[in-house]
């Protein structure tokens, strides 16, 4: 049977879409579960000596300065709280047998706080930055309730401490030409987020910033990791009790500590990318619908919420907000 020229030219479009999708379903495949399963990730220990961790002494941040601290690297605390890094770092030393400093700097003084940390760490062999302090709302809420003081340290820890950290301590990586920076942001960066839209604004800035600077430091020898992880159990997110979609600080840090190296911008958590890829897919079939679910979920967060603080100051608890 003799093909048409348009039939030859359709199953060569065809064979090539065919291709692309095998490709880029074998990347998927190889980034997401067998590079992580088989520790082809970069081991922070040959870029440096050192780990620097912001917002060091709770949650995410103190699981991965005490991850990094098991793998026998030395460790620099950096939070506002002197008697809380000098009761964190003393375990850590007693635990690991690590060399440990604290800096205790609040981040949202600016560049006060990021030139005490560039001079703590000054002549240290730096192997791995994490860049974790951050703020969030108390609960979901309408952006006109928020109070200005709420949203001023959302931006400064979000926005202006990520960006100074990352401005103090790149240059000496770029320098040595090794060390990864990790940038903490949160997967509402990238889906729609309502009754957060500050806090979440905040955290696209991060996506952003780590995307153009890993550009830029990858011909230097540098990795700049952006992180977006869904719900950790931690104090911020409120929740106490771990479960298999809001993990372990500890666990979560297990995971993303695989992907360094393999993805510049990744949930750290397999089940995380699974709530992306949902929110995402429903987003692209109805976009209103999609909102709506969110809007729906975060007021409910928001009813719960207030209703325990009503509780807790025995008065009546606020109507709930109306979702269209």
């Amino acid at each position: 049977m003799t093909l048409t020229c348009l039939e030859k030219v359709s199953l060569i479009a065809l064979a090539a879409i065919g291709l692309r999708i095998l490709l880029r379903v074998s990347v998927f495949v190889w980034k997401k579960l067998i590079a992580p399963s088989f520790g082809f990730g970069i081991d922070v220990r040959t870029q440096g000596k050192w780990a620097v961790v912001t917002g060091a002494t709770d949650g995410i941040g103190r699981a991965y300065a005490e991850a990094f601290a098991e793998k026998g690297l030395d460790v620099v605390l950096v939070s506002r709280s002197l008697e809380k890094l000098e009761e964190v770092a003393s375990e850590m030393k007693q635990r690991y047998g690590v060399e440990v400093q604290v800096v205790a700097a609040d981040l949202t003084e600016g560049q006060a706080a990021f030139a005490k940390i560039a001079k703590a760490t000054e002549g240290l062999e730096i192997a791995v930055v994490v860049n974790n302090a951050g703020a969030s709302y108390e609960h979901p809420d309408l952006f006109i309730n928020v109070t200005e003081e709420c949203l001023a340290k959302i931006l400064q820890l979000n926005v202006a401490a990520i960006t100074g950290v990352a401005r103090a301590l790149l240059p000496q990586m770029f320098e040595r030409k090794k060390g990864v920076l990790i940038n903490m942001s949160s997967a509402l960066a990238i889906i729609p987020a309502p009754y957060l839209a500050g806090y979440a604004a905040s955290k696209a800035f991060i996506v952003k910033l780590s995307q153009d600077l890993a550009a830029e430091a990858e011909p230097r020898g540098v990795t700049v990791q952006c992180v977006i992880p869904g719900v950790v159990a931690t104090k911020m997110s409120k929740i106490k009790k771990a479960t298999w979609m809001a993990p372990t600080p500890e666990k979560f840090v297990e995971s993303a500590l695989k992907t360094i190296g393999l993805e510049s911008c990744t949930t750290g958590y397999p089940p995380h990318l699974l709530v992306v890829a949902v929110a995402l897919t429903l987003r692209c079939i109805c976009e209103k619908g999609a909102v709506w679910l969110i809007s729906r979920t975060m007021c409910t967060i928001r009813k719960r919420a207030l209703d325990k603080k009503a509780r807790e100051a025995n008065v009546k608890p606020e109507p709930p907000l109306s979702v269209e």
